[in-house]
């Protein structure tokens, strides 16, 4: 038999949160090594925001994420900023720029945030091996046994930064999860989060006809409310409102959209109908949404054999809901396949806030999408990742 190799700290997994994990560790004087079954480390950084890495939020702070305890994530968010990370950002000599809402975003390919870690961990003397199959985690003497395919490792700390569901074809699985519920950590339902949702039967016919089609709207589902852009699909609806609206979401509940945020449609309609009444209905909201849309709402409104003079105000009032009050319940989502992140995960209870160490486990962390702790879009689960690996790296 092999003889098992000794260090101080296994990482599990090469994404955000495990190399950031390392790299704080790793100056800490601690003999680290990051384990993970991909070819390549910080797959997920890679295709993160259209390829260019949205990797922190201004505006971070714990009312934008989920969580059974969304102050779980104060301590790690409040140590380690956003501000902080643009430190490291602009050592690294990165270039950068805000989009919108509080989200930045490499200049250049999200390549440079994977070399700049890939970097760090190399200069802080990290082990990095890629292509490692994980097979199990038991504890042994004062730290634990860590078996793969690649041999055996002892080490008084390990680290699960394994992610989630999400993107199986990049590799996702639930192997952090089983860990957890193997050393008795309390768990929290998994489900899909930022996806697109599915409809069907007439709801999708009429949705794939304004396939293609996006417009500016405010969308509700349970306690979310979000005002972004909204994409029709082949499948139902995407776009970043209903992403955002979509882990807020739960089978079976609806949603209440506004497609023409920002406009008072009702107002508008009855003031085209003083100066143009002659106007079809179509025409009149053509100027308001786009004009596939339009009609689509004038022939289900049954007006499209009438001009805008002919309605009465509850009528233009009962255009104006069916644009500004849509009420519609998805059948679904697209599921962990498009997903952007698992919401639930290891639960809160267990673990410390300060240092993510499991309570009843000792020398045991979890970090990141693991656990039970989802941001909104725009950067929040990388600031999250950061945060969270950098918690666990000053005492791992």
């Amino acid at each position: 038999m092999p003889k098992a190799l000794q260090t101080d700290v296994v990482v599990l997994g090469a994404g955000a949160a495990g190399m950031f994990c390392a790299i704080e560790a790793a100056r800490r004087g601690r003999r680290v090594v990051v384990l993970d079954h991909a070819t390549a480390p910080g797959e997920k950084i890679r295709i993160s925001g259209g390829g260019r890495c949205n990797f922190t939020n201004l505006s971070t702070a714990p009312e934008r994420f989920l969580s059974e305890n969304p102050r779980f994530a104060l301590s790690a968010l409040h140590r380690f900023t956003p501000a902080d990370f643009i430190a490291r950002v602009n050592a690294a000599n990165i270039g950068w720029h805000e989009k919108t809402l509080g989200q930045l975003f490499c200049d250049g390919s999200a390549r440079q945030i994977v070399s700049m870690l890939v970097t760090d961990m190399a200069e802080a003397g990290v082990d990095l091996r890629l292509g490692v199959t994980l097979e199990t985690v038991v504890a042994a003497g004062t730290g634990f046994a860590v078996q793969t395919s690649a041999g055996l490792w002892h080490a008084a700390s390990v680290v699960v930064a394994t992610g989630g569901k999400s993107i199986p074809k990049m590799g996702a699985t639930g192997f952090g999860y089983r860990l957890a519920e193997q050393f008795g950590l309390a768990m929290v339902e998994t489900r899909p989060g930022l996806v697109p949702l599915t409809f069907g039967g007439a709801v999708l016919d009429r949705m794939k006809d304004l396939a293609g089609i996006s417009v500016a709207a405010q969308v509700t589902a349970g306690a979310g409310t979000f005002a972004e852009g909204l994409l029709f699909t082949h499948r139902g609806l995407s776009g970043p409102s209903i992403l955002q609206a979509s882990s807020y979401w739960r089978e079976g509940g609806g949603l209440t959209v506004d497609l023409v945020h920002g406009r008072d449609v009702a107002a508008a309609l009855k003031a085209q109908r003083q100066s143009g009444g002659k106007m079809a209905v179509r025409t009149a909201l053509a100027r308001l949404v786009p004009e596939q849309l339009a009609r689509q709402v004038e022939r289900l409104e049954g007006m499209d054999a009438v001009h805008l003079a002919d309605l009465s105000n509850s009528a233009i009032d009962r255009l104006a809901a069916a644009l500004q009050a849509w009420q519609v319940t998805p059948t679904g989502s697209e599921g962990y396949r498009t997903a952007e992140v698992t919401l639930g995960g290891v639960s809160t209870t267990a673990l410390d806030a300060r240092t993510l160490q499991a309570r009843a486990v000792p020398g045991l962390f979890f970090i990141g999408e693991v656990v039970d702790v989802t941001g909104w879009l725009g950067g929040y689960n990388f600031q999250w990742a950061w945060s969270s690996g950098w918690a666990a790296g000053q005492v791992a």
